[in-house]
């Protein structure tokens, strides 16, 4: 029986091609987004799952509660791992980590072998106690994991950074040079397994020991900074709402207060009551810290909410195509069941034909759509920024494919199987089911459904690329245009880098030059600070800000604009002892400076504000601009220079050249200022991007339906219109009659599309400070969109049908 089932769906494969093809075309469409989207939702969900007795392993997260907001961070003053580790016997581990590129080597560091003069650039170094490889327990290649990090100036490096430096030999012992300190070189006291991608410290190649390490004098035991993630591995058993309250109140009522009581904090208690400490599962730091103010790189459980929505409306898009077209043809298979049902066919036989034929359907369309989704991969790669792999090797690859092709057969041929199988035979046979357009509304609905999807990506994608657009193209405050980033210049030394400016300043082309590594685009450096008006520091709350190290041609380089008072100068004393500040207009404003040109504020240091810079943007535009303090001096790991003209390439050429005489030893490393300004926001063009792609290709799988119904609608009107031609219908009336029914459709599709797009849109409008309106034109010209490739789509079929001689149509009446 099985085997006649599979002669009959394979007989009408073949009879009905374009169907057919439309029908498996759609499907295998619409599962190679699925599987794309599977993969990427398996890679997201998979994240630090590697590491031995994952479910003990916690970061410390604080929360704090005011103005009606929660803002949530990890970093804590650098005493604080030890006081958990004596204070609670439920940590069995507490360890800290230090990626703060303001602190020593940690982010990104010249490096070379001790026996070597050449540097290279490497990324991925972060200091941590010995403690965290036991919490975490990489797993090491070369050494010993109890001890790697025990003994101060050790490192442990990764096994592909290793094979890069000390190829074919055991590292074990080697020195290595930081950013060229001869002083403080590292021995490399283990090598570890590359941590894989699938953890939220993948981008650390180099751990450097905190053992006797201290940015600053007392640091080590200074409670009032915050710096340090720190990491928990509880005992077996642990009850963990329980040991964060004891967390909580033990570190704040025994360390915390104490000390804002000490620095004359303004309502201590009250300010205090405001934290709590909270245990964030490490299995949770991927998906679940998009609002926790941290170092790592992590993705956000609502993009993957969001793709997961979309795998799934594209696949249900798909099967409604299948649904529409078996129903559409029914009047082509009405006689087939009528006769099997006369010479006595049970119902349940044919319902097991048609499923069948609707297996045969879907295991074609996922053996096709998992070669189309091998085929996009590279593509899909890009856009969401991973390097995923079609799992073919894994045990669990086919039986999915075969379980999956299984339901979504199943689904998408139930409700066709039980409609064709359940005609009459004496009515089929008597002609009474002449079509299978008499009743419509199911198929008007799934054709809805189709558009109302379609519009809401099209209408999502324009909001994105034009949020997107704004953004690059606003005016931030400062001039990103022709100014090159030259990076890595603190190896040449605090007096070499002087001489470097200047001579980089005699170049032609070369308008402005400035060193400071403090810039107004991400993955510069950063710090936080408290401000207070002088005199007020024990009355007023205080106000939390930036404050950045620059030079005297900082703010001509980068083209901003002092609106009140003076720049700094090498020529006043009181500059260049550090004793002044030039404020921007938000903390002016924050901190109340009617008159702020010579107003006095501190932040542990006094200081006298010479000048008023002009807001301008210096992180991403989703925030607010915060305040910022600017204070004279040398930050030299980053030089900025401006061109002048339009001769970049020839600049640069002369830069390079001047470069290689100061450091012969270093290759010149160099970006550009609106380069990294773009950078900034790659996760938005991104989504840009994957809107784009799914729209297009829900639009085109709703299309092929479409294309086939209206050939269908043709094909059973072709009487119809025979007549109404001989009568003396016009081929635009022809065009008209068959395409206003689809045309009301996708105007439904467009009714109802437009508030849930709307809503969407907005709440992700909400994440920007800075953000388009959501104008009435977007709405409009998605609609336009929709209706147009609706028309051109049914046009095709209507425009034949009406060219169609009518003889032939009539030939049989």
């Amino acid at each position: 029986m099985l085997k006649n089932y599979l002669k009959i769906a394979i007989r009408q494969l073949r009879k009905q091609k374009m169907y057919a093809a439309i029908k498996i075309g759609g499907f295998a469409l619409g599962i190679a987004a699925c599987l794309l989207i599977g993969l990427y939702i398996k890679d997201e969900t998979s994240y630090d799952n590697s590491y031995p007795d994952v479910d003990r392993i916690f970061r410390i997260v604080g929360f704090y509660a005011h103005d009606g907001k929660v803002d949530k961070g990890t970093d804590w003053p650098a005493p604080m791992s030890k006081a958990i580790q004596s204070d609670m016997p439920e940590v069995e581990f507490c360890g800290r980590m230090m990626p703060n590129n303001l602190m020593g080597h940690a982010g990104n560091d010249e490096l070379r072998r001790a026996d070597h003069v050449q540097n290279t650039y490497e990324q991925g170094f972060v200091y941590a106690d010995q403690e965290m490889l036991n919490i975490l327990k990489f797993p090491m290649v070369n050494g010993n994991t109890e001890t790697a990090l025990k003994e101060p100036y050790t490192m442990v490096i990764s096994k592909s950074k290793a094979d890069k430096y000390f190829p074919g030999q055991n590292p074990i012992g080697q020195m290595m040079i930081l950013d060229n300190d001869k002083a403080h070189p590292y021995r490399i006291s283990a090598v570890m397994a590359d941590i894989p991608s699938n953890s939220h410290l993948h981008q650390y190649s180099f751990l450097m020991t905190l053992k006797g390490q201290e940015f600053w004098g007392g640091e080590q035991n200074n409670w009032g900074d915050y710096n340090y993630p720190i990491y928990v591995k509880v005992r077996q058993g642990t009850n963990i709402a329980e040991l964060e309250k004891k967390l909580s109140n033990d570190i704040l009522k025994n360390y915390l207060l104490p000390e804002a009581l000490k620095e004359g904090m303004k309502d201590a208690e009250k300010q205090v009551a405001k934290f709590s400490l909270h245990l964030q599962p490490v299995k949770d730091i991927n998906l679940y810290s998009y609002d926790i103010a941290d170092e790592t790189l992590h993705s956000d459980i609502r993009f993957v909410w969001l793709f997961g929505a979309i795998a799934a409306f594209i696949l249900v898009i798909a099967c409604i195509n299948f649904i529409n077209l078996s129903t559409a043809k029914s009047a082509n298979r009405a006689k087939e069941v009528g006769l099997r049902k006369v010479v006595g066919s049970y119902r349940s036989s044919l319902i097991n034909q048609f499923l069948t034929e609707s297996l045969v359907y879907s295991l074609i369309s996922f053996i096709l759509g998992i070669l189309i989704a091998w085929l996009l991969l590279p593509y899909f790669n890009t856009l969401a920024s991973k390097s995923l792999a079609m799992p073919f090797g894994e045990w669990w690859f086919v039986p999915i494919i075969l379980i999956a092709a299984l339901i979504v057969g199943t689904l998408a041929g139930l409700y066709p199987a039980f409609y064709l199988s359940g005609f009459r035979p004496v009515q089929v046979l008597k002609g009474s089911i002449s079509t299978g357009s008499k009743s419509p509304l199911l198929r008007n609905t799934l054709v809805v459904f189709q558009f109302t999807a379609s519009v809401i990506l099209v209408i999502s994608t324009i909001v994105i690329y034009n949020q997107t657009h704004f953004i690059l193209n606003r005016k931030v405050g400062f001039d990103k245009d022709q100014v090159m980033v030259l990076q890595g210049t603190n190896t040449l030394g605090d007096k070499s880098v002087k001489s470097f400016k200047n001579d980089l300043a005699k170049i032609a082309s070369v308008k402005s030059v400035s060193i400071s590594d403090y810039l107004p685009v991400s993955g510069t450096k950063r710090n936080g600070n408290t401000f207070f008006k002088e005199g007020r520091e024990r009355l007023d709350a205080g106000v939390g800000g930036q404050f950045w190290q620059i030079d005297d041609t900082y703010l001509k380089t980068l083209g901003m604009k002092i609106v009140e008072g003076r720049n700094f100068s090498y020529d006043m004393a009181d500059d260049t002892a550090g004793r002044t500040i030039i404020i921007n207009q938000t903390l002016a404003k924050k901190l109340n400076l009617k008159k702020p040109i010579g107003a006095r504020i501190t932040n542990g240091g006094l200081f006298t504000v010479i000048g008023v810079v002009q807001d301008f943007n210096f992180e991403s535009m989703r925030g607010d601009i915060e305040p910022l303090a600017l204070h004279f001096g040398l930050s030299p790991s980053i030089m900025t220079i401006k061109f002048r003209g339009e001769d970049v390439q020839n600049t640069v050429a002369n830069v390079s050249a001047l470069w290689k005489q100061y450091s012969p030893d270093q290759p010149i490393r160099y970006t550009f200022l609106d380069e990294e300004f773009a950078n900034m926001y790659n996760d938005v063009q991104r989504t840009g991007s994957i809107f784009t792609s799914f729209a297009v290709l829900a639009i085109i799988i709703a299309c092929l339906g479409l294309f086939a119904l209206s050939a269908f609608m043709a094909e059973q009107r072709s009487k119809e219109i025979g007549i109404r031609k001989v009568l003396g219908a016009t081929v635009s009336n022809i065009t008209a009659l068959l395409s206003i029914d689809f045309v009301k459709l996708v105007f439904i599709a467009i009714a109802i599309a437009t508030p849930i797009a709307w809503y969407g849109m907005n709440k992700w409008l909400q994440d920007f400070a800075y953000k388009v309106p959501l104008s009435w034109w977007i709405f409009v010209l998605s609609g336009v969109m929709a209706i147009a490739i609706a028309l051109f789509t049914v046009s095709f079929q209507s425009i034949k049908a009406a060219l169609t001689n009518p003889v032939k149509s009539l030939r049989s009446e």
